[in-house]
């Protein structure tokens, strides 16, 4: 499961909206002074994201809590919001290019370019489709896992 500290601001039944700070990588590496990552990640540097997760106990605003999702759902989310517009316009690159030889078809280029975009435009919507299946799915929503008794690093106040 992977785990990560934030804020709850506010609940709405079952659920509780959590913010939590972004975090790069990039601060542990001992190449960040030269990377160009690592100069980006500092741009971006304390900015928080705003999380609904399922609230299972019963935390209240103000309260710092780690969240959890589960690895799978992050793989499987990960590959339809990144594998299927890939796909999408590989496969239909592909086709348009099969098309243009079978019709002899003198722009070919501009076919294959036209197909691949439908084929992108397909995939976005199916990923579409996909996120409202499991936008009601437990297995995909982060979860409230427990409280802290630590304080919460940042001021969400100050930070905005």
């Amino acid at each position: 499961m992977i785990e990560e500290t934030g804020q709850i601001i506010s609940c709405d039944g079952d659920y509780a909206w959590v913010e939590t700070e972004r975090k790069s990588a990039c601060s542990s590496c001992s190449a960040n002074k030269g990377c160009g990552t690592g100069a980006l990640s500092k741009v971006y540097a304390n900015r928080f994201t705003r999380v609904k997760a399922l609230n299972n106990i019963n935390a209240a605003p103000g309260e710092t809590v780690v969240l959890g999702l589960e690895e799978d759902a992050l793989v499987r989310g990960s590959l339809a919001v990144y594998g299927l517009p890939l796909l999408g316009l590989i496969l239909m690159a592909v086709l348009g290019d099969v098309l243009a030889k079978e019709m002899a078809f003198d722009q070919a280029d501009g076919m294959i370019a036209i197909f691949g975009i439908v084929g992108l435009l397909l995939g976005f919507y199916l990923v579409r489709l996909f996120s409202r299946k499991i936008s009601h799915d437990d297995r995909y929503q982060p979860i409230v896992l427990r409280c802290c008794n630590q304080a919460f690093e940042q001021t969400v106040t100050g930070s905005k």
